[in-house]
């Protein structure tokens, strides 16, 4: 993957960096971690802008977000609740918690969002209860592009200054990531193991 990602952001430059930040947002498996860096060293050796690989990776980044944000609005909350009904256990979501959670974000949707697209697999996930709750999309937009544009500037940033030694930005971010996403994975399995219809 490496190596299909330094080829990609080599050839196609800017165009390149927005599609494989919005495969990340669409396919959680390919990490922004690895990606920005890799960006910012590209405009470290002259090859790019480091301002336009930022606004590029965010431009993709929010593309891709926007995906699961109409996927969301789609859906809808009465769409899910059935959902939950039928398949509650697997979505670790009883139909009333649908009600709880559309509170919880009404109340903290601002920093939800901005927040949310700092996180690992949290960062593809936030856009669909923004989508469900059908958040203005102007509202969806701005919280959510300086969210993604903080990160995608301190990624980029690192691999900037850090020039051939970028790999140590993955290294330090990817297991952090992993951390992350592990308390996920169990979280998620005591939730469905605990499960009572």
């Amino acid at each position: 993957m490496f190596d299909w990602i330094v080829r990609l952001i080599e050839a196609s430059g800017y165009l390149g960096v927005a599609l494989l930040m919005f495969l990340e947002n669409v396919f959680p498996p390919i990490p922004s971690e690895l990606i920005m860096p890799l960006a910012g060293f590209s405009a470290a050796k002259g090859t790019l802008h480091i301002g336009g690989v930022i606004l590029a990776g965010t431009a993709g980044s929010l593309a891709g977000g926007l995906v699961w944000f109409w996927i969301g609005y789609a859906i809808g909350p009465d769409r899910l609740k059935k959902f939950a009904k039928r398949h509650g256990r697997w979505l670790t979501l009883h139909p009333d918690e649908v009600d709880q959670a559309r509170a919880f974000f009404k109340r903290h949707k601002a920093m939800a969002l901005f927040a949310g697209r700092l996180l690992p697999t949290i960062r593809t996930l936030i856009s669909v209860p923004a989508g469900i709750e059908r958040l203005p999309l102007s509202t969806f937009l701005l919280w959510s592009s300086l969210g993604t544009a903080l990160w995608t500037t301190l990624l980029a940033g690192a691999g900037y200054l850090l020039q051939s030694q970028y790999q140590l930005v993955s290294e330090w971010v990817n297991p952090v990531s992993n951390v992350i996403v592990a308390a996920l994975v169990v979280w998620y399995i005591y939730r469905v193991v605990r499960f009572h219809p």
